[in-house]
């Protein structure tokens, strides 16, 4: 019983470990009705997320892949957090999620060594 349980788990946290991307599953429960994390798709232009998000509280180009990424603050409950868009070289999304587009950089330059 106890080998099962341990090959259960093992795998789970080394694939928790290794990621590159980590991010609370709880802030996507919390902010789920925000419309950029309940409206913005990979793909979407840069022009149609402003529509939905406003202006970011900080743009900022990408250093470690060609384009931009944009910081948001979600508010919700009196509870504050970081949220990016990031674009391609074409202007459309190629990610987003609870971090700064500081953090998503360090991780994408640790991702590369």
């Amino acid at each position: 019983m106890l080998n099962r349980t341990i090959y259960a788990i093992v795998p789970t946290l080394l694939l928790v470990g290794c990621s590159g991307n980590v991010q609370n599953p709880v802030d996507r429960i919390t902010f789920r009705d925000e419309p950029l994390v309940r409206d913005v798709e990979n793909g979407m232009s840069q022009a149609r997320v402003l529509t939905i998000g406003g202006e970011p509280s900080r743009t900022s180009g990408r250093s470690v892949v060609p384009g931009l990424c944009h910081d948001y603050i979600l508010n919700r409950d009196g509870k504050q957090q970081p949220y990016y868009v990031s674009f391609d070289g074409t202007g459309r999304v190629d990610g987003q999620g609870f971090l700064t587009c500081r953090q998503l950089e360090e991780n994408q330059r640790n991702l590369r060594r």
